[in-house]
């Protein structure tokens, strides 16, 4: 039988060091960073690029569920559309049956947008320094754990 150890470190779980959240935080602000360069060209943020990802894959949608896929309460998803609207890549209607849905469609210029996008990828094409199969590695076992939090 293993031999369980006793703790006479109260302190010991509040150590940064023994944090298993801190190295993915700190690694996403890092990455958030870098693609702010690639960015400048769309004029966008990284969140209104994920929120124009699942546009351009899935074209329009309504609001809960494009904050769904990308994982945003509406507090944070509202503001950020209406700067996209405001840039002229979205149109946020609002269907004459139910005033309380909004449905989020992509504009021409949202739309043209998507071909300047690869570009983005390409700049950051080994930003995390890790060989592929280990990226593919660590994504799985992010999605797992997003997946086991969500549910």
């Amino acid at each position: 039988m293993a031999e369980i150890k006793e703790r006479t470190d109260p302190y010991e779980s509040i150590r940064l060091g023994n944090q298993y959240c801190f190295p993915l935080y700190a690694c996403a602000k890092e990455i958030v960073r870098q693609y702010r360069k690639p960015l400048e060209a769309l004029n966008l943020t990284y969140t209104q690029y994920i929120v124009m990802m699942v546009l351009w894959e899935f074209g329009g949608m309504t609001e809960g569920e494009l904050g769904r896929r990308v994982h945003l309460d509406s507090g944070t998803l509202a503001p950020l559309l209406k700067r996209l609207e405001k840039l002229g890549y979205i149109d946020r209607i609002k269907p004459d049956n139910n005033e309380r849905k909004l449905f989020i469609s992509l504009t021409e210029a949202g739309k043209a947008l998507r071909e300047k996008a690869p570009e983005v990828a390409g700049a950051m094409q080994g930003c995390i320094a890790l060989p592929e199969e280990e990226l593919i590695q660590l994504k799985e076992l992010l999605e797992k754990a997003l997946a086991a939090m969500t549910s």
